[in-house]
């Protein structure tokens, strides 16, 4: 069963992302914060880490360059909804950061079961829908 924190200042976002990661067999670990990521991570060393890109104290940026020293191997997938184009463009730097794969909220449900198999396989997760 692969471990995933999901990191997001919206309790929405992480009941939504908890439900649909847990129905596809994940234990999951919430964090609001990237300081409450931090001290998860550090204890739990989750096989995942979903981050959004932008919360208050510690961002999402600092979260995954963090993490990323201190856990080479982990995976993670960063994620933002603030608009479209505005989102990519810290998608794309959460990238440069050290985070795996990007993806546009809202996630697809039919995302999940490949994220969890992103878990394992080392597979790379599809994109949000190009935007137009």
């Amino acid at each position: 069963m692969p471990t995933v924190l999901v990191v997001d200042d919206d309790p929405s976002i992480r009941l939504m992302l908890r439900r649909l990661l847990e129905n596809a067999g994940a234990e999951v670990t919430e964090a609001e914060d990237g300081d409450e990521a931090m001290r998860l991570f550090r204890t739990s060393r989750p096989d995942l880490v979903i981050c959004d890109v932008v919360m208050p104290y510690a961002d999402g940026l600092q979260t995954i360059r963090s993490i990323r020293r201190l856990a080479p191997a982990t995976k993670i997938i960063a994620i933002s909804g603030g608009g479209r184009s505005k989102a990519m463009d810290l998608l794309t730097a959460a990238q440069r950061m050290g985070a795996d794969h990007a993806l546009v909220k809202p996630i697809e449900k039919s995302q999940i079961a490949l994220i969890i198999d992103f878990c394992g396989a080392g597979r790379s997760v599809p994109s949000s829908p190009p935007m137009s």
